[in-house]
């Protein structure tokens, strides 16, 4: 079976034939020691087919496509016309060498030619890389090199360009340096504390501040010239004037040793020096605090700028910290920790770099792994929506923090705490609100005279209209009192007519009464004769 080889120049596409293989051997080895010697490896490779790039962006695009294992029209194209034709429903006899395995994949989807790439084939390539200049003719001295030049120069550049993460680059960086500025400051500091303390040794139990004692040596040089005169200096240093005399007082009776003049100006230097290292950290960390607030505001408005730096600058970058697990964001910076307590199956870490959250130094030692675990929830909801979403906001970060002052104050006191939905909901609410309030400072610009008048005009409008509504609702109220006196007559007189006819019924009934009395007397009295005249028969 033949085998060709594709090789992607900066020039062009080429197609190689390994027709002699037998001649070196199909071993690796043999292949290495023979790439070296051109006229042995011109006998086993030789030039099948060439087709150059039209311009340097159709090689950038070539070489992008190639990158991420794509074939392209002109690929596809230069691979039909050049290999040998393959009929229908027979497998070709042919394989194609190629030297990344995706783009193999690829042609041998879309084509169905047979691709493999191993270590025979990419010594193959590398040979046909060394000597490409030998298989093309009319090739001028110089013309490949500045060609590669000029492909890596724009391959790199759009690569660059392409970088979606390059902003984080800069708090990557910044937190890096503040780090090794602490531990320089700290440690310059303690070299000017050692190394004034021989000639002053009283001064570093009066001042405490790395910062405030590196600017008094520099102030006071040699302790004898010290005196009243340099109170005023020594309180603007300080800051207390009791403190200052006490200096003064120090300085009088201190058992330090003289030093020469060379010496004081060399320890003046220093002091100078890290005065000027510990400014330039205050500014580098104000960089950071404004760099933290574009880049990610809800999680330094959450956990802090440097612990949230910290969080970015160990995932690698914003995006990487946010396709995070809150439980590998939990215990961050504790990767040491975790895999020596899986090899000896011991307890694993609680939490790594959010430990310097004031939260956990807050929750009580019992409720410290709860209370990391909940940060670290809220940490990477916050890191999520800083990464994709498309305003910059600080809402959903507040939010989210008194969500955690809430959960401290349920371990501590029982308080129960809101629910995320309802949290949330108001949170969006807070970020609609703005909205709306941007779009209102907007529109709010100064109008002119004519939107003036308008405006009056229609107050006034306005003012009619209320003052003709008023109108209609007093006479709407004084139909509505006619209508209630009129029923209100009715009723009265419904009601005393009532009363009448319950009169007349009584004297009608009073009057039955009697004639049944009556006749009832008279048929008792009908009863008494008949009995006297039966009695007197």
């Amino acid at each position: 079976m033949a085998l060709y080889l594709l090789y992607e120049s900066a020039s062009g596409y080429g197609l190689f034939l390994a027709h002699g293989i037998d001649e070196i051997g199909q071993n690796t080895e043999a292949v290495r020691n023979s790439v070296t010697d051109l006229n042995r490896f011109g006998k086993v490779v030789k030039l099948a087919a060439f087709n150059p790039f039209e311009s340097a962006l159709d090689a950038l695009n070539q070489c992008n496509a190639v990158s991420e294992g794509q074939m392209t029209d002109e690929l596809r194209n230069f691979l039909e016309l050049s290999l040998p034709k393959v009929k229908e429903g027979k497998k070709p006899k042919f394989s194609l060498g190629v030297a990344d395995p995706k783009i193999g994949s690829h042609i041998h989807e879309e084509t169905k030619i047979p691709c493999q790439s191993n270590e025979f084939v990419l010594e193959l390539i590398r040979g046909v890389r060394l000597h490409f200049d030998r298989f093309i003719e009319n090739l001028k001295p110089g013309d490949l090199e500045k060609a590669q030049l000029g492909l890596g120069h724009s391959y790199s550049r759009a690569k660059v360009k392409f970088n979606v993460n390059r902003v984080d680059n800069m708090v990557i960086q910044a937190i890096f340096l503040l780090d090794t500025l602490d531990k320089d400051v700290n440690s310059f500091s303690m070299r000017v504390r050692e190394w004034y303390s021989w000639h002053f040794p009283e001064l570093v139990k009066i001042v405490n501040d790395n910062y405030l004692y590196a600017k008094l040596a520099k102030y006071i040089e040699d302790k004898s010239e010290l005196s009243e005169d340099k109170l005023s200096g020594l309180i603007d240093i300080l800051g207390d004037e009791d403190k200052a005399k006490e200096v003064i007082e120090a300085a009088k009776a201190s058992m330090g040793q003289d030093l020469s003049p060379i010496d004081l100006i060399n320890v003046k230097m220093f002091a100078q020096k890290v005065m000027d290292l510990a400014e330039y950290r205050k500014k580098l960390y104000d960089y950071l605090v404004s760099k933290m607030s574009d880049i990610a505001p809800n999680l330094a408005a959450l956990i802090g700028e440097v612990v949230g730096a910290r969080l970015i600058s160990h995932a690698g970058s914003l995006t990487n910290l946010a396709k995070c697990p809150s439980s590998t964001l939990q215990i961050l910076g504790a990767e040491k920790a975790l895999f020596r307590a899986l090899k000896t199956k011991g307890n694993t870490p609680k939490y790594g770099l959010i430990f310097h959250s004031s939260f956990i130094g807050r929750a009580s030692a019992k409720n410290k792994g709860r209370m990391a675990r909940y940060l670290a929830n809220k940490c990477s909801i916050a890191s999520r929506i800083d990464c994709f979403s498309e305003k910059s906001t600080t809402s959903f970060g507040d939010k989210l923090r008194e969500q955690v002052e809430e959960r401290l104050d349920f371990y501590d006191k029982g308080v129960a705490p809101r629910k995320n939905i309802d949290v949330m909901k108001s949170a969006m609410e807070d970020v609609a609100n703005q909205d709306t309030e941007m779009d209102v400072d907007k529109s709010s610009e100064p109008e002119s005279k004519k939107s003036k008048k308008k405006k009056s005009k229609s107050k006034s409008a306005e003012d009619e209209v209320t003052v003709a509504d008023g109108d209609a609702s007093e006479v709407k109220t004084e139909k509505k009192k006619k209508k209630k006196r009129s029923h209100e007559e009715e009723e009265e007189a419904t009601q005393t007519n009532g009363k009448g006819n319950g009169d007349d019924d009584t004297e009608k009934k009073k009057k039955k009464k009697k004639s049944k009395d009556v006749e009832m007397e008279d048929a008792s009295e009908g009863k008494k004769k008949k009995k006297k005249k039966k009695a007197a028969d």
